[in-house]
């Protein structure tokens, strides 16, 4: 079969034929329908070579969307033909955090080896992957599979980050989005039909803003130097209660602080290394900042519902396979606006 891989440290992935997988006892065989491409996949392979933490060859892909194409020994409640999602932060399924869903919190995943598609273990990006256990497929239930694939990931994080600052987010309230691309224009629409807050939108080029405004920002701004102050008076001085910047550069991180209200929250969701300190007089009296991961199993049943009730969607563009390097470049240069998916089986 075919797969995108990343095979050399510091080159570009390539689309390569390696074995048919072949499910072992308790593993799901899935056809990948579509496949979603995202940030993570260009910071891991930004990585140095000294201390990179997965072995090369890597199958790329840590979202997946397909049908059950075979089941190993010992697996009950799918068969053959079922379209389901992949929750991708695989667990142990068996400490205290996995027992409650919470498996992108497990206790011993790294105790046991144990890594998502994509990061780590093969990806979705090939036209077969092996899923390790039954509880990690979530049925889509008639949903479309490439508007769907985005949300196990683009949905699903900032729905889990947004979920713990819902008591702040009352009527009067204002919650800002830094960066409205693939996660960030989902998190708008998850704001707006999840709160009453006032959704103020950053971000560095006015295509992005079109899109934040598109999806229900009621305020988008350039992010610059003037942010944070414009933000302020846009609330009377006072700041955002909650604040999600999905960058996570310096700057970012930095205008987050500035524009946080007291007792706001302030979740760094980007990978992009920016960090913000903690202490009397760093932030507004009584701020929390926090990095939160991926989200739990019983959260992404959620974000699926939202999806079934039309309260979020995923604006996309589609690649062939062969194209997926294509995709990622263009990721790189900015130029998506909103999520790439790749189609693996066309």
């Amino acid at each position: 079969m075919k797969a995108l891989q990343y095979r050399t440290v510091g080159a570009a992935p390539e689309v390569v034929t390696v074995p048919d997988p072949e499910p072992g006892p308790g593993q799901v065989l899935l056809k990948v329908t579509a496949a979603g491409v995202c940030h993570s996949d260009i910071a891991v392979m930004s990585w140095p070579a000294e201390g990179f933490p997965y072995e090369l060859p890597l199958t790329l892909g840590h979202e997946g969307v397909g049908t059950v194409a075979a089941l190993g020994a010992g697996v009950t409640g799918l068969k053959e033909g079922d379209p389901v999602a992949v929750y991708g932060p695989w667990g142990c399924g068996t400490c205290a955090n996995c027992a409650q869903g919470k498996e992108n919190y497990c206790l011993r995943a790294d105790e046991l080896g144990i890594r998502p598609p994509g990061l780590g273990a093969p990806g979705s990006m090939a036209e077969y992957m092996i899923v390790d256990d039954p509880r990690h497929l979530v049925p889509i239930d008639g949903l479309d599979p490439v508007a769907t694939v985005p949300l196990t990931d683009a949905g699903l994080t900032p729905y889990h980050a947004i979920k713990r600052s819902l008591p702040k987010l009352v009527p009067g309230s204002t919650a800002v989005v830094i960066g409205t691309g693939g996660l960030g224009h989902v998190a708008i629409q998850l704001l707006r039909a999840m709160t009453a807050a006032r959704v103020v939108a950053l971000d560095v080029t006015e295509d992005k803003l079109a899109l934040a405004r598109t999806v229900g920002a009621h305020e988008a701004i350039l992010s610059d130097k003037e942010a944070a102050a414009k933000v302020r008076e846009l609330t009377g001085g006072r700041g955002a209660e909650a604040v999600f910047d999905f960058v996570g550069v310096q700057p970012t991180v930095e205008t987050a602080g500035a524009i946080a209200a007291v007792e706001g929250d302030v979740t760094l969701v980007g990978i992009g290394g920016g960090t913000l300190p903690v202490g009397f007089g760093a932030t507004n009296f009584e701020v929390s900042v926090t990095a939160p991961y991926w989200g739990s199993r019983g959260e992404l049943i959620e974000v699926l519902d939202l999806a079934r009730a039309g309260a979020v969607s995923v604006h996309t563009e589609t690649y062939s396979l062969d194209d997926a390097p294509l995709a990622y470049e263009r990721l790189h240069d900015g130029k998506i606006n909103g999520r790439a998916v790749i189609l693996p089986n066309g």
